[in-house]
């Protein structure tokens, strides 16, 4: 279905809960990295949405995020993902996340389309 190059695009306004905060504490006021690992993992996730049958569902395997540039409150961040490789249910992609003219991020995610069913199993607590 999808082939190397191929790209989908997410655009998301950063609002005060993306910023850099812990325990009510803010770090830098502009978007944490957990925001753009949230906003990066939903971009990719367009690909497996279209790729999985019913009875499938997509997991996380890595993601990495190289920060280039802050994104600041109030600015419209365009995530952009491209088909690096497919290969058998392993799908790897790139991104890039900008601001503007201005690079916010860039990195790589990977993810595997497994059955339900075998996932469910694997996402069990142990007793």
């Amino acid at each position: 279905m999808f082939k190397p190059g191929d790209r989908k695009t997410f655009k998301h306004l950063v609002t005060q809960q993306d910023v850099a905060a812990f325990h009510g504490e803010v770090v830098h006021p502009v978007c944490a990295t957990f925001s753009l690992a949230r906003d990066i993992e939903w971009t990719t996730r367009q690909f497996v949405l279209e790729m999985r049958e019913d009875d499938e569902e997509g997991i996380g395997t890595f993601l990495s995020i190289e920060h280039k540039g802050p994104a600041f409150v109030g600015e419209e961040i365009i995530f952009e993902a491209w088909v690096d490789s497919i290969e058998r249910n392993e799908l790897i992609c790139h991104y890039q996340a900008s601001v503007g003219d201005r690079l916010v991020a860039i990195g790589k995610t990977g993810q595997k389309i497994l059955k339900k069913d075998k996932l469910n199993k694997l996402l069990q607590k142990p007793v």
